[in-house]
């Protein structure tokens, strides 16, 4: 006597109870669901460095990390790992500021995609690890093909 598998409210000759079928999607689905959500981390500032205003980063895509640093005036920290670098700026920067596609902006300087912390690629000298953060708007709108938010025309 062979017992058959099926889904739904569907009950075999004698009243048995039938095993629901499960695909190796549902389960791998159901596994991952499981597990905890990544843990937002922040990005360490490197021995000496002092924030005295917070920190806040700004993830670009990592195509764009060489075209912007010739166009700014100052460079503090920037990290990176595969698909972005990663400017640090005081806190709030994004006040005001509609930061271009696909820029990302990420108050505490925290890495939350699941990816591991980036590297330091770049220190500046002294003990602030600020990139200015107008400057790197306009850097980062200039490299996007963006027009600054306040240059935009505002219709009624």
């Amino acid at each position: 006597m062979g017992v058959s598998a099926s889904i739904g409210p569907a009950r075999p000759p004698g009243g048995g109870r039938v095993a629901r079928v499960v695909s190796l999607d549902t389960l791998t689905r159901m596994r991952r669901a499981q597990r905890p959500a990544a843990t937002p981390r922040p990005i360490p500032l490197p021995d000496g460095m002092t924030a005295p205003m917070g920190c806040d980063a700004v993830a670009v895509p990592a195509r764009f990390g060489p075209m912007v640093l010739p166009r700014l005036p100052r460079v503090g920290c920037v990290y990176a790992d595969k698909a972005h670098w990663w400017w640090i700026v005081p806190a709030d920067s994004d006040y005001a500021l509609e930061w271009p596609a696909p820029v990302r902006y990420t108050t505490g300087a925290l890495v939350s995609d699941g990816s591991a912390v980036p590297g330091l690629i770049l220190r500046p000298e002294g003990a602030i690890p600020y990139t200015p953060p107008i400057p790197l708007y306009l850097a980062l709108c200039r490299v996007t093909g963006t027009t600054p938010s306040w240059s935009r025309t505002m219709t009624a």
